[in-house]
């Protein structure tokens, strides 16, 4: 028997994604297109090759949506329920939620916006084998210093959580990925917003509990800035991220069924080009992701850049790290540089914005 076999998944799926408006607009961040398929199918498709069945999504923004598309998650090999937040509780909160869900003596709480590469069965295995109320996925990053770390000790037990600083005395962060008992679950307060970084985890060091510290250096990535989404999905798309739930082989760009990639055109960087969507001959599309139905023509530049539902891109503009909400429509000659996002509908005519007298 594995270790994961006894244990249920929870999802944290309620946040509201603001830092990649607009495109969640119209659809929560987990739901959005990534590598061909919602962002959160890869996650999902993750537990379920790691032996786990029954899987607990947490959801509150646009909660109606992951029901509609995954449905009991039969389709995916999965036994899906869902708890729906009425007000905003929280990461400890929203674990404390899904309580009345859980089956097994332990769960693994997952954040719904987390790309990992980590090895479930060995931090199953590890909470396990050292008898820990709670296990956190520990990751080492080159500059920890954006982020709280997390020091343990020579028995891999946790000693501190510290918040960002210059000089962190260690470079293993909290990667977004925990084990729980289930009975500290239940010792979360409930029906209140609680953080687990500020409240939980440093409540149950006062207490005594056994934090455990799981460390590795496997690939890792918060896909929460419209930067981080587009490399998150071109890394699907190369093989770089695991995933099983890829509709397609690896390589340098995924073309889904319906969409025309005209000779002449370069798609590459790991780039996705959604359904129906249409490639102008001349046009480059380096590292990128263009949802359904998208149009870029001829001879167009569009790099490291998302372009929502629809959106269209004239002859010859340019745009790199820019984000396009659904429908939105880029006129010829235009020029968008980094940062740059367009609402959903919205019209830039022919030549109206260029950063550059000549791009």
């Amino acid at each position: 028997m594995t270790p994961t076999e006894n244990v249920d998944a929870v999802v944290l799926v309620g946040g509201k994604g603001t830092r990649l408006r607009p495109l969640t607009l119209s659809a929560p961040k987990p739901m959005l297109p990534t590598a061909g398929v919602p962002f959160l199918t890869h996650l999902l498709s993750r537990i379920r090759a790691a032996g786990i069945r029954h899987v607990v999504l947490g959801t509150s923004y646009r909660a109606e949506v992951f029901e509609d598309f995954f449905g009991d998650g039969s389709s995916l090999g999965l036994d899906l329920e869902y708890v729906v937040e009425e007000e905003p509780l929280d990461t400890g909160g929203a674990i404390r939620n899904v309580y009345d869900k859980l089956r097994a003596d332990h769960a693994v709480i997952f954040n719904g916006d987390i790309l990992s590469g980590a090895d479930l069965h060995a931090l199953v295995q590890a909470h396990l084998d050292a008898s820990a109320d709670v296990t956190l996925h520990l990751q080492r990053v080159d500059d920890p210093s954006r982020f709280g770390s997390v020091p343990t000790d020579a028995d891999g037990r946790v000693t501190a959580f510290l918040e960002k600083t210059p000089n962190p005395p260690t470079d293993q962060i909290n990667a977004g990925c925990y084990v729980f008992r289930r009975s500290v679950v239940e010792s979360i307060p409930a029906g209140r917003r609680v953080s687990v970084e500020r409240e939980t985890f440093p409540g149950l060091l006062a207490g005594g509990a056994h934090v455990h510290g799981f460390v590795d250096a496997s690939y890792w990535l918060d896909v929460g800035t419209p930067e981080a989404f587009v490399r998150g999905s071109a890394d699907l798309v190369r093989g770089l991220a695991p995933t099983s739930a890829l509709p397609g082989p690896t390589g340098e760009a995924l073309v889904l069924d319906g969409a025309t990639v005209a000779s002449g055109a370069e798609v590459t960087g790991g780039s996705t080009v959604g359904a129906g969507a249409q490639v102008a001959a001349g046009a480059r599309v380096t590292g990128s992701v263009l949802f359904d139905g998208v149009a870029v023509a001829e001879d167009a530049v569009v790099e490291d850049s998302v372009l929502g539902a629809g959106a269209r891109v004239g002859k010859g503009a340019v745009l790199r790290g820019v984000v396009l909400g659904d429908g939105a429509v880029v006129g010829a000659g235009c020029e968008l540089l980094h940062g740059a996002r367009v609402w959903p509908e919205m019209v830039l005519a022919d030549g109206s914005i260029r950063f550059s007298s000549d791009c």
